[in-house]
């Protein structure tokens, strides 16, 4: 990987893309480059990870219900056996009031199914603000396609 990656070929390309599938090196760093550099061109960006994403324009974008995981013996009597539904709000619901464009940065994509990433993809055709980077594996050196291309849709 080059020492000095500007990241207007990148961004470029995630602007006109909307959902982009990286491989980066394991030894960590490219992403950080390209997530400053994101930041410095007026973007907002939002790190996570896509384990126990769920259902993703759910989890991402609307108020959802999550129940807490069953802890053995509980009182059953209000709450049934599987506990009372909490509200969460949505992970993107902060980032998405302003006017800026946001980045997701999913890492460990390669735990989501075809449907999920097609879903990725499809929010952010949805919402021009919404730009999506999903990290697939690992390589030898920074690489990054399309989502589309890479599931072939």
């Amino acid at each position: 990987m080059p020492l000095l990656l500007s990241g207007r070929g990148f961004r470029r390309e995630l602007e006109s893309v909307g959902c982009m599938a990286v491989h980066a090196p394991l030894e960590g760093g490219a992403e950080t480059r390209l997530l400053r550099r994101l930041r410095a061109a007026g973007y907002r960006t939002h790190l996570s990870s896509a384990r126990g994403l769920g259902d993703p324009e759910v989890f991402l974008l609307q108020k959802h219900g999550v129940r807490p995981p069953h802890l053995g013996h509980q009182s059953v009597g209000r709450g049934a056996a599987v506990g009372e539904v909490q509200e969460v709000m949505p992970q993107l619901g902060e980032a998405l009031l302003g006017d800026k464009p946001v980045v997701l940065w999913l890492l460990e994509g390669q735990v989501l199914s075809r449907s999920e990433l097609l879903t990725l993809c499809d929010l952010s055709r949805r919402e021009p603000r919404l730009k999506i980077v999903v990290e697939m594996g690992g390589a030898r050196s920074l690489r990054w396609q399309p989502m589309t291309q890479l599931l072939g849709a």
